[in-house]
């Protein structure tokens, strides 16, 4: 029983991290109707920003993970700015085929700043695991910091977007862009502004993950990225709570196929499991069915 809550801990924390990731993804597809397919090198690039404050500057933690954050909000930005923004109008394919190309960019550009070298994430958290129950049942500070984070994000996000005016702004513009211009709210400014976020959630996201996965390389946000798409549209692409719910069952799923089934083929379980949830509800968990009018 000890080891499956050992399992079960690890999941969460580690469903908590692509929780973080796939509200970026929700936000902006919620909003601008877009798949920021370059969301999880925003990731790659907040950690290694991190771990240059930290290692070569010797800045504290916090202000390490601050630095990242703005510096992905900018980099959220300029991104939406230059590649998304000239095809608001443009077709589905022409924005895919966009955010990949700015994904091997962003992958590219670090190779080059960086190099491909293997850099090895420094520690912000003491590596002795709380133990309870004798020993048996062990959490790490960084699991219950990345679950408090989470935790913190989604409340702060819920408040944002439900009380605040550019927050009010958003769901206006997810329901009907054209219709909340009218009504006088800058589309752009609110388009700019949810990537802003998005990004900011990511480069948190990648220092969380990296202090986990201590590994960092030019790839190392793809298949987080990847995965936490896969937890957006599992828990309702568009909804913010879908994204929680989403990121924590896969996380859950990836740790026991590890544990129980298989290391190998965990992989191909949590893609299996969405396939699955997708052709029995093809909107996610959360997802709302949109019907349009004729």
């Amino acid at each position: 029983m000890l080891v499956f809550l050992n399992h079960l801990i690890n999941g969460v924390s580690l469903g908590s991290v692509y929780a973080i990731i796939a509200l970026g993804y929700t936000m902006v597809y919620g909003i601008a109707k877009m798949l920021n397919f370059a969301h999880g090198d925003v990731i790659m690039v907040g950690a290694y920003v991190c771990f240059f404050a930290v290692s070569s500057y010797n800045l504290p933690p916090l202000v390490g993970v601050a630095l990242a954050a703005a510096v992905c909000t900018a980099l959220g930005i300029l991104i939406e700015r230059l590649a998304y923004k000239p095809l608001r109008q443009a077709s589905s394919l022409a924005v895919l085929i966009t955010a990949i190309g700015v994904s091997y960019l962003l992958q590219n550009g670090a190779q080059i700043l960086w190099s491909s070298n293997i850099k090895m994430f420094p520690a912000f958290f003491s590596s002795q695991p709380i133990a309870l129950f004798g020993g048996e049942l062990k959490i790490t500070i960084a699991a219950i910091v990345t679950v408090l984070a989470c935790v913190v994000i989604m409340a702060a996000l819920v408040w944002f977007t439900g009380r605040t005016k550019m927050g009010k702004a958003m769901r206006a513009c997810s329901e009907d862009k054209a219709a909340a211009q009218l009504m006088g709210i800058n589309v752009n400014a609110t388009i700019s502004m949810t990537f802003a976020i998005g990004s900011a959630l990511a480069a948190i996201a990648g220092v969380l993950f990296c202090s986990a996965y201590p590994i960092l390389t030019p790839t190392t946000g793809a298949m987080p990225g990847i995965k936490a798409f896969t937890a957006a549209v599992f828990g309702g692409i568009g909804s913010i709570p879908g994204a929680l719910l989403g990121g924590v069952l896969l996380g859950m799923i990836e740790i026991f196929a590890s544990a129980y089934i298989s290391t190998q083929l965990s992989n191909a379980i949590v893609f299996a499991v969405l396939i699955v949830v997708l052709l029995v509800r093809p909107t996610g968990l959360l997802g709302k069915q949109v019907r349009e009018k004729v």
